[in-house]
């Protein structure tokens, strides 16, 4: 296992960790309560190039190996895990469909300037009626002349509505019972895009609805070969889990470093916080959750670097990264106590944020199947 970070991906997470403490941190707060994606900044982590993290030079990217992203998105997710959420978003299930099966006609077109930071990637997979049970969806392309015809409506997607977003690549059930991936730009006849909707936590990542009603795609707006689209979103998915389980460690991290500032500083009879046996046993155990968390997150993205298989590694990671991200937030709010229970709280967004942790890119109940199955499971 080799977690060590080349000089240049040293410098990228010393450049990523400078910019989010000097530009993220002082406008995270704010946006999350006006529930606000804040691209200027998202537009500033392109402009240092980190937009592209995972895709090669040739397409506008940079090409750092997965330890590497992960590293970078660990740090971002302590400052602001919405951001954080935004950046993986892009960078994996927007960026890797495109990387992957992409024509070069198509990786030059759409691909590039998702890479070089000018616009924002999204992928279409859930559905009102369809989330973890993939073969359920029911946005339908027909074929048509020059092209496919696209209907039906897409839920909880991120990225596709914001003033940087290029528009989304969808996923759609064909004829013949296949699936297909599809590029439908913004202004697009017949696409929309629903208001931004309300969670629990992420309020600064921009997530809605999008509608499909008779959207005409060219042939040459279809991702690889018509029929294989749920394979190919399937294994961009397996290295969004891994970003799920490095943002979860950022989100713990932030969390725990906000509660070992408050023990350090707070008073109570007579005494710090942090000079209690009860208090230091808490944030001992946090730290370590997040430590044990953190090798095997690490060691999911060796395996991909390495080329070897990685997805049982990533469901492991995945599901307990997210169980340490609530558990540590939940033990961050208590020693707070009464002030990390009120949302103006600093620790009180970090604890909202944690949860979807657990549902996203694949429920953590999906998460035992993918491993039981690796394990041979019948």
């Amino acid at each position: 296992m080799d977690f060590t970070l080349t000089e240049l991906e040293r410098d990228l997470l010393d450049l990523g960790r400078t910019y989010a403490e000097r530009e993220i941190a002082p406008i995270a707060a704010q946006a999350w309560h006006e529930e606000r994606c804040p691209t200027d900044v998202l537009r500033g982590l392109g402009e240092l190039g980190l937009l592209g993290l995972l895709v090669p030079e040739k397409w506008g990217g940079i090409d750092a190996s997965t330890v590497g992203y992960v590293a970078l998105l660990e740090a971002l997710a302590a400052v602001d895990p919405s951001v954080a959420a935004a950046w993986q978003a892009h960078s994996t299930i927007g960026t890797m469909p495109l990387l992957l099966f992409g024509s070069d006609d198509q990786r030059e077109r759409w691909l590039r300037p998702l890479a070089e930071g000018r616009q924002l990637a999204a992928f279409g997979l859930t559905e009102p009626s369809a989330g973890s049970d993939v073969r359920s969806l029911r946005t339908k392309a027909t074929r048509a002349a020059g092209g496919w015809v696209l209907n039906g409506q897409k839920a909880f997607i991120s990225n596709a509505g914001t003033d940087m977003s290029f528009g989304v690549t969808v996923l759609a059930r064909l004829a013949d019972g296949g699936f297909g991936s599809f590029i439908v730009e913004r202004g697009a006849t017949g696409y929309t895009e629903g208001p931004k909707l309300r969670g629990i936590g992420w309020h600064g990542l921009d997530t809605r609805d999008l509608f499909f009603d008779d959207v005409f795609v060219p042939d040459d707006q279809v991702v690889g070969e018509p029929g294989k689209g749920l394979g190919q979103f399937l294994s961009a998915l397996e290295v969004g889990r891994i970003s799920v389980a490095a943002l979860a460690l950022g989100t713990a991290q932030g969390a725990l470093n906000l509660a070992l500032e408050y023990a350090g500083q707070r008073e109570q009879f007579g005494a710090k916080l942090s000079s209690f046996q009860a208090i230091q046993f808490k944030l001992a155990d946090m730290a370590t959750q997040i430590e044990a968390a953190r090798w095997l997150t690490y060691y999911a993205a060796s395996l991909r670097d390495a080329g070897k298989p990685f997805k049982k590694e990533a469901a492991m990671a995945k599901l307990q990264a997210s169980r340490v991200a609530t558990a540590v937030t939940s033990e961050a709010v208590q020693i707070f106590g009464g002030t990390g229970y009120m949302l103006e709280s600093p620790v009180a967004r970090f604890y909202c944020d944690a949860k979807v942790l657990e549902i996203g890119e694949g429920t953590n109940e999906i998460q035992h199947l993918v491993i039981a199955r690796e394990l041979g499971c019948a």
